[in-house]
């Protein structure tokens, strides 16, 4: 299991800042085919991601191709399922077939160039009113879909949707993200971007507001973004050291017979302890990538 707490982007056609993002502590990458990369340049920057993607690094790699409505989406795919690339981040997903469509794409170009079946991961990104209306059958396109990521800009823009800093607007499509999820049997759902580079306070609360809510990660767009991304969708120390409290007394009190105790004042069942355990995962597979 992969962590995915903080996805940093970078402006694929500029090696300088590719190179800067894979050497931050960022646990992806996400080297920008789209929208932050001008047309012009968005053929010939296909080779210079995959090369980025291919050298040494501690982020996994992925890339954000053009979407396949558009006239470079499908030959993005075709350049960039390479070796090294850990997978592809699909913007303005709409429909499930068009998943379907995808994966048709990258299984063959699995097998022709030799790669491990099922080794290019996708992550759709649902930023219109029409993929969220879908957003379950998306969800649950197929197996090469592991997450779905929000995508608050171009989804507002198409709802016309004032985006406020407090973002109360956009609890009801959020919490549809998360149980979207939860019901394809998926992981926890990516966050969207935090435009406003100033407002450090309004990025660390709309992180920490996405957590209470059920998302695993929060994509990023500036480096100062990823420590914040990181500490914040981290298990605290004092949530490690409860969750180890409240599993090592509920087996104890499960070996002599009881699936019910308290705890330091409180009531433990089973849901708290599989919440404890999941706390006890999480931050096990945190310190094994660093």
């Amino acid at each position: 299991m992969a962590v995915y707490r903080s996805l940093l982007f970078a402006p694929g056609n500029h090696p300088r800042r590719v190179e800067k993002a894979l050497a931050l502590d960022a646990d992806v990458v996400i080297l920008d085919l789209e929208d932050a990369c001008p047309i012009a340049a968005k053929k010939a920057t296909r080779a210079v991601v995959v090369a980025a993607c291919q050298r040494p690094r501690k982020n996994l790699g992925y890339i954000r191709v053009n979407a396949t409505t558009t006239e470079f989406g499908y030959g993005d795919i075709v350049a960039v399922v390479q070796k090294g690339v850990d997978g592809i981040i699909l913007p303005k997903v709409e429909a499930a077939d068009e998943i379907r469509a995808v994966d048709w794409v990258i299984a063959n170009l699995e097998r022709e160039h030799g790669l491990t079946a099922g080794a290019c991961d996708v992550i759709p990104i649902v930023e219109t009113g029409r993929g969220m209306a879908n957003i379950r059958a998306i969800a649950a396109a197929g197996p090469r879909v592991k997450r779905i990521a929000f995508g608050a800009g171009d989804f507002t823009l198409d709802m016309n949707i004032e985006w406020s800093r407090t973002e109360t607007e956009l609890l009801a499509y959020r919490s549809e993200c998360v149980l979207a999820s939860r019901a394809a049997g998926i992981e926890a759902p990516l966050d969207t971007v935090w435009v406003n580079l100033r407002d450090a306070e309004g990025f660390r609360s709309s992180t920490r507001h996405v957590k209470g809510l059920g998302f695993q990660g929060k994509m990023c767009i500036h480096p100062d973004q990823v420590a914040m991304a990181n500490e914040i969708l981290t298990p605290s120390a004092a949530e490690v050291e409860w969750s180890r409290k409240v599993v090592l007394a509920f087996e104890a009190a499960e070996a002599a017979g009881s699936a019910s105790i308290q705890l330091d004042g409180k009531f433990i069942d089973y849901p708290i302890v599989y919440r404890a355990r999941r706390v006890l995962e999480a931050i096990e597979h945190i310190a094994r990538r660093g």
